[in-house]
Order: structure tokens, then C-alpha cells, then sequence
């Protein structure tokens, strides 16, 4: 995107950037550089599908013509009812749905609304602000809560479960491959001996306890993360969504993700550039690349200074834009 991309790095925290749809609920990252790279028709139909406070998506309806709609997609209840009470009046004016469910579900839940083809698709991943201030959540190990961890609360396995029931081996395989977590031995066998463990505080402690004091805090975070991904099956969920992108997105269109470590930056690096989850290249018999995709963001974005210091917990986010080609290419 060159120096275009540049200015919406710079403007992503100035007044218009992302900071002006940020609410008490969360605060959208990247959003100049999101709707600059996304949009490439300005009466078309987008799909929001991480839709959390709706900021990306007051963003969208903002920049569209009056023609232009916008479908907003989370599995979280009270994301999903704030950001529909925040968007009201584009919802009247039929410029704005609401759609209860996982990203991962994206298909299904558009062709519930009958759309079948959009023309660009963003994918927030990661954690909201809200679900990470709100300690009855369980997502943080700063205060106390019960170990939750759902986005959905409907969910059927809660981090509880997995700290609590799931044998030693297993625990440490999550840590290990979810938090990428090298001292994952130690924690899991220090948390098997401490059960049951109740609380998030609690669960902190005993992590605590079980590495040097200056690797506490990146050990915290790194376990954190890795009960929260597999709670959510946030990985498997990710894939699943970039599958369908493929299906939705109309050749033109394109498909924008942020995230917010390794583990699901690889995914979509590889998933854009080769069009496949493997990350294996593909090549017609003239060795032509074989991919659906054409990428906009040879490099990933990233927020600006000014940004992070607005916003700390944008500091980590990687945005990735692609085109979807004409299906004759593939």
C-alpha cells in the first residue's frame, strides 16, 4: 500500500482515526488503514465478522454511501447488543444487521440473511477491551475472577475445565502449543499439583511459582493466552473463516485480518499469500502461483507510536489486506 498505507498508520490515532470510534467498550485498531485497504466499493456490502464495540464498523457505514450495508458478526451476547444499540440507526435505515455467532460459522450466517457474496471482509481477532476489564470474564490474570475464559458463554468448556480436569500432558501440550510457552513442563506439573484452582488470581499464583520472578509476566500472558485460544477454538475457528473468505468475497473484493500474535499471524500470512492452509505453493503447469488472492500488504500494518501510546493493547496488531482474484486465475 506504500504511502498510502503510511498516512493511515499516522492518522490511525489522530482525530478521525481510530480513536474517534473507540468507546468505554473497545477500542477499534487500525481503523484508517482498515477501511482505506478494505473498501473498494463504497455502495457495496460488507461483512464485519469479529464485530466486538462496532467501532470498525461505524467506521465502514461512515465511509459508504447510503446504499452501502454492513453485517456485523459475534458470538458474544453483550458485544453484539452493545454494538447493535450503538448502530441503531444505521439498523432503520437498513444499512446495518446484527448476526448472533462465530466468525468461524461466517458462510452460514450470511447466507441466513441470504448474502452469499460480500465485497470485503475483515477479521479482528483477539480479545475485546471489555471482556478483558470485566473479571467475571476470566480473560486476565490482574484481577480476580472465575476461570472462564468464553467468549461465547454459552460454550461448553470454560478454562476451568482444562486447568482443572484435563490430564498433566495435555495441559502441557496447550501451553506449549497455544502459548508457545517454553517452560510448559514445570507450569503444567506445578498447576496439576495445586488443584483444583478456582480463580484467575489463584491460577496467577501458582504460575508464579513455578518460573523465575522475571519471567513471570510473559509467562502469565503466554498461558493466559493459550487457555483462551483452546476454550474458544479460536485457531480452528480462524481457519475456518479464511476458507469461507474465499467462497464470500466477490473477485474484487477484499479480506483484511488483524491479529494479534504468532500463532494466528502465520495462519493468515501463509493463507493469503498460497490460498491454502498449508501454506504450500501451487503452480500451474506454466509455474504460475495458484492462489485466490492477490496481496495488497506485501508487509503486515502496524499501529504508529502515537497509537500504542492511545491505545497500549494495539501494540501487538499485524494487519494483512488481499484481493480476491477472478476465479478463472485459480
Amino acid at each position: 500500500m506504500g504511502r498510502d498505507a503510511q498516512r493511515s498508520r499516522r492518522e490511525a490515532s489522530a482525530p478521525g482515526g481510530s480513536l474517534r470510534y473507540a468507546t468505554s467498550f473497545h477500542a477499534p485498531v487500525l481503523c484508517n488503514a482498515v477501511i482505506e485497504g478494505l473498501v473498494t466499493d463504497r455502495a457495496g456490502l460488507y461483512v464485519d465478522a469479529t464485530l466486538g464495540g462496532g467501532g470498525h464498523s461505524a467506521a465502514l457505514l461512515e465511509v459508504l454511501f447510503p446504499a452501502g450495508r454492513v453485517f456485523g458478526i459475534d458470538q458474544d451476547a453483550e458485544a453484539l447488543a452493545t454494538a447493535a444499540a450503538r448502530l441503531a440507526s444505521d439498523a432503520e435505515r437498513g444499512r446495518f444487521r446484527a448476526l448472533h455467532g462465530n466468525f468461524g460459522d461466517v458462510e452460514r450466517l450470511l447466507a441466513s440473511a441470504e448474502v452469499t457474496r460480500v465485497d470485503g471482509m475483515l477479521l479482528d481477532l483477539g480479545v475485546s477491551s471489555h471482556q478483558l476489564d470485566a473479571p467475571e470474564r476470566g480473560f486476565s490474570y490482574r484481577a480476580e475472577g472465575s476461570l472462564d475464559m468464553r467468549m461465547d458463554v454459552q460454550g461448553a468448556v470454560t478454562a476451568a475445565d482444562v486447568v482443572n480436569g484435563w490430564p498433566e500432558g495435555e495441559l502441557r501440550h496447550v501451553l506449549s502449543r497455544f502459548g508457545e510457552e517454553p517452560r510448559a513442563r514445570q507450569v503444567a506439573r506445578a498447576v496439576a499439583a495445586a488443584r483444583p484452582i478456582d480463580t484467575t488470581t489463584r491460577l496467577a499464583d501458582v504460575v508464579r511459582g513455578a518460573v523465575p520472578a522475571r519471567e513471570a509476566v510473559k509467562t502469565l500472558s503466554r498461558v493466559f493466552q493459550a487457555l483462551r485460544i483452546v476454550v474458544n477454538a479460536e485457531l480452528e475457528r480462524l481457519e475456518q473463516a479464511l476458507v469461507a473468505g474465499v467462497k464470500l468475497v466477490k473477485a474484487g473484493g477484499r479480506l483484511a485480518v488483524i491479529s494479534y500474535h504468532s500463532l494466528e499471524d502465520r495462519r493468515v500470512k501463509r493463507f493469503l499469500r498460497y490460498g491454502n492452509l498449508q501454506g504450500e505453493p501451487i503452480r500451474d503447469v506454466y509455474g504460475n502461483l495458484m492462489t485466490p488472492w492477490r496481496l495488497i500488504t506485501r508487509k503486515p500494518i502496524t499501529p504508529d507510536d502515537a497509537e500504542v501510546a492511545a491505545n497500549p493493547r494495539a501494540r501487538s496488531a499485524r494487519l494483512r489486506i488481499a484481493e480476491r482474484l477472478e476465479e478463472k486465475i485459480m
